[in-house]
């Protein structure tokens, strides 16, 4: 079982971990914390604008808008290697601000008051879910390869449903799909944390900081697939 302590190089050395680990972490919490801000703005700001929720999902460019976030999904994780990290970060947050036209829909189905109360309570799940996954002695690293692969289970269930139109097989997706990212937060946090010490006496700075970004585009995605998923239980649609 591997070990995720961090004072393994003695002392001194497992001091400067620690403090280069914390800085590390909160770079990515603070990454990911300005990606939600983009997104939460971007999608109250057209979801909340009926000629800009007509202009974009009454046309085909909400085809395009689909594709282009499935295109920078795949995307934008091979190309930050090649970036550099404040263009990494650009590109972070522009596919933030994509991800909140397409988001925007949530404001026009459901209350915000809904909205509201199902985001504070994803960001308390998902707060607990990350300090479980920074904290326990526990390899996650079986569970997280098991919630990857649901994760393309509930692609397809996804698409299938769409097809059935199965109410019960929508409420079973929706509640997989909460467990499975609750799991990948707690495993990718666990990963984060992990890969940092393997790292860290090597002291490569771009590595670092492209990581951060990295960090925080899984654990962005993490939070936004929890949300939407409790969204599909906690919402109260508008009609």
């Amino acid at each position: 079982m591997a070990d995720f302590q961090t004072r393994t190089y003695g002392a001194s050395a497992g001091l400067a971990i620690d403090a280069g680990l914390r800085a590390y972490m909160n770079k990515i919490y603070g990454l990911m914390s300005v990606a939600m801000l983009v997104t939460g703005g971007v999608a109250w700001s057209v979801g909340t604008s009926p000629a800009m929720v007509g202009a974009i999902f009454g046309s085909p460019l909400k085809w395009v808008v689909m594709i282009a976030i499935f295109v920078m999904s795949i995307a934008l994780p091979a190309m930050v290697n090649r970036m550099s990290v404040a263009a990494a970060q650009l590109a972070f947050y522009a596919y933030a601000a994509l991800f909140g036209v397409f988001m925007s829909m949530i404001f026009v189905i459901y209350t915000q008051a809904s909205i509201a109360e199902t985001f504070l309570v994803t960001a308390i799940a998902f707060a607990g879910l990350s300090i479980y996954g920074y904290t326990t002695k526990k390899d996650l690293s079986a569970m997280g390869s098991f919630m990857l692969m649901s994760v393309w289970g509930l692609i397809v269930a996804g698409i299938v449903n769409m097809f059935m139109q199965s109410s019960a097989l929508n409420f079973a997706i929706s509640a997989f799909g909460v467990i499975v990212f609750a799991g990948l937060t707690a495993w990718d946090t666990q990963k984060l944390k992990s890969d940092y010490i393997a790292h860290a006496r090597a002291g490569d700075e771009e590595w670092i900081g492209k990581s951060a970004v990295l960090g925080a585009l899984n654990l962005y995605l993490d939070f936004i697939n929890m949300f939407l998923y409790l969204l599909r239980f906690m919402g109260n649609n508008r009609n």
